[in-house]
């Protein structure tokens, strides 16, 4: 703006400058012209009043410079000239100065010579004997003026130039220096021109409007990230050719990629035939859906194409882990198959030896055996249900179960008295210790803890051996450890023994009578307890497992 203004300021500067000069100039060249005119006019009534009193004899020996004389007879000749040969002059009846003077007694006029270098004045003056007496000057025409003045009037002008151009830059300076110095953040409080304060009041309002979108924005913007950065699933934006626009800590942290990964091409980061092919398809319009394995796990993609206008702009890549929902729906699987085997064994028990019966086909002796056998397997499958009622009644949580504060140390006590027949049968010792130790929580899961833990204890374990019972508070929280001297566990079967239906040795836990479910129901009542299981466990030693119920 400065330039613009600055470049103003000197044009009209120069141009009135120059129209000034060009004003005065010809102002001044009249001025003196007529100074010059008056001059030659009062010269010819002096000559006049000469050639009237001597006639021919005024101009003998006359000496005249800057001026020429001519005496001009009634008709036109002439009869005297100071710088020609009268005799070869032409007829000066049609001067205007010449009519003029013969009609009223006195004329004048000025003509400029061809080449417009000079100006000739001309006065003229009618004497008592009928003839004109006419006096000439020469003056420079205004452009020999100029030319002649064309030194002093370049150094006016080149000083006009240069005042000039520092006035117009202190000028444009000043000007646009309250414009400058305007303080956007608060418009009103400027002082400055009166013309821009319509301006200014605009500039605050849309201040204020800008504010509040400002505001609006940002607070959207921080929902956004906010919820964008709380996902557990990844999520990554791409524009139209693949590149990716942002990504949250979820994908970057499944992806392995650096925050300032923006303006990467997706498949650098993540290569895969699947997601080349979903990706196309997005680009397509189409919505795309497949499954890679990454850091170990399997992830669903789905690839959803962003349109706007009717056009696709970009896609929106979401990564879900399904490896728990795989593994839950094998478990479910395996759990299905489990079920139906577990029970369709001692069905069939029952159903042959029932058949037996009917058909009475078994001796007399062997009918009170044959019932306790049906007894027996009709106990298992009672127990296997209840098994799976519990584990379905854990697997939604436990929500609609009563917590109160239960003794934990009585509660084991508790579980452990009421498998003292089935020890004493086996031929193992049961012992409690600890300390009191009250513990909020759902004292059926609780009992179920222990007693399964005691259970497995007592199945697994070998004649004379033992199986003690600690309830102890420590440093985490309740600690209860359960230790036995029995068959132990191999170290591969370690991890999977909390599985549904899962069993180290299958003979010997169908002789035993147990359903593979006792470990899984203290497994999910442990969690909705949040509480650890720890187990350490040698061959032919004997198994420790560790419960550790923190402080709420």
């Amino acid at each position: 703006m400065i330039k613009r203004v600055f470049r103003s300021i000197c044009l009209v500067a120069i141009v009135v400058f120059l129209a000034s000069l060009a004003l005065i100039m010809g102002a001044l060249y009249e001025y003196f012209s007529d100074v010059a005119q008056g001059q030659l006019k009062m010269q010819t009534s002096l000559a006049a009043q000469g050639v009237g009193n001597e006639g021919m004899e005024y101009f003998r020996g006359l000496e005249v410079a800057n001026y020429r004389i001519s005496w001009i007879g009634a008709d036109g000749s002439v009869l005297y000239d100071s710088e020609s040969d009268h005799a070869a002059m032409e007829n000066h009846l049609e001067r205007e100065e010449v009519r003029e003077a013969l009609a009223s007694g006195y004329g004048e006029s000025r003509r400029y010579s061809s080449t417009l270098m000079e100006r000739s004045l001309y006065c003229a003056q009618k004497l008592g004997d009928g003839t004109v007496l006419r006096l000439s000057m020469y003056q420079n025409s205004i452009l020999m003026l100029l030319w002649g003045m064309a030194q002093p009037v370049c150094m006016v002008i080149a000083i006009a130039v240069i005042l000039s151009v520092v006035l117009a830059v202190r000028i444009s300076r000043n000007i646009v220096k309250p414009l400058n110095e305007i303080d956007l953040d608060h418009p009103l409080s400027n002082e400055g021109y009166d013309e821009l304060s319509p301006l200014l009041r605009r500039i605050d309002s849309q201040q204020r409007q800008l504010q509040g979108q400002k505001a609006d924005l940002l607070q959207k913007q921080n929902e956004l990230d906010t919820i964008i950065g709380s996902m557990n699933e990844g999520m990554v934006l791409l524009n139209q050719k693949g590149k990716i626009i942002s990504m949250n800590p979820a994908a970057g942290k499944l992806l392995d990629a650096a925050p300032g990964r923006a303006g990467a091409d997706m498949l650098s980061l993540c290569r895969g035939l699947g997601l080349q092919e979903i990706l196309t398809k997005a680009l397509r319009g189409e919505q795309g859906e497949n499954r890679i394995y990454l850091r170990g796990e399997n992830y669903q993609i789905n690839a959803d194409p962003i349109v706007a206008g009717g056009t696709v702009i970009g896609t929106a890549l979401f990564f879900f882990n399904v490896t728990e929902k795989e593994r839950a729906e094998q478990m479910r699987r395996e759990f299905t198959a489990n079920v139906s085997h577990e029970l369709k064994t001692p069905l069939h028990s029952i159903s042959g030896y029932a058949e037996l019966l009917k058909n009475d086909i078994v001796k007399e002796g062997d009918k009170v055996s044959f019932a306790g056998k049906i007894y027996d397997e009709a106990q298992r499958m009672i127990q296997l249900v209840e098994d799976i009622i519990s584990l379905s009644c854990l697997d939604e949580g436990g929500g609609d179960m009563q917590r109160e504060d239960t003794d934990f140390y009585d509660l084991a006590r508790s579980a452990v008295c009421s498998l003292e027949a089935q020890a004493e049968a086996a031929g193992v010792t049961v012992k409690v210790s600890g300390e009191s130790a009250v513990l909020e929580g759902i004292p059926r899961l609780l009992y179920s803890i222990v007693y399964n833990l005691c259970d497995n204890a007592v199945k697994y374990n070998r004649r004379n051996g033992s199986v003690d019972v600690t309830v102890r508070r420590g440093k985490e929280g309740i600690v209860l450890t359960v230790e036995d001297t029995g068959i132990g566990i191999a170290p591969e079967h370690q991890g999977r023994i909390f599985e549904r239906f899962y069993r180290v040795d299958k003979s010997r836990s169908k002789e035993v009578g147990g359903t593979g479910l006792g470990l899984s129901i203290v497994k999910h009542a442990a969690k909705i307890h949040h509480a650890g299981i720890e187990m350490e466990s040698t061959v032919g030693k004997g198994t420790a497992v560790t419960v550790t119920f923190p402080d709420v």
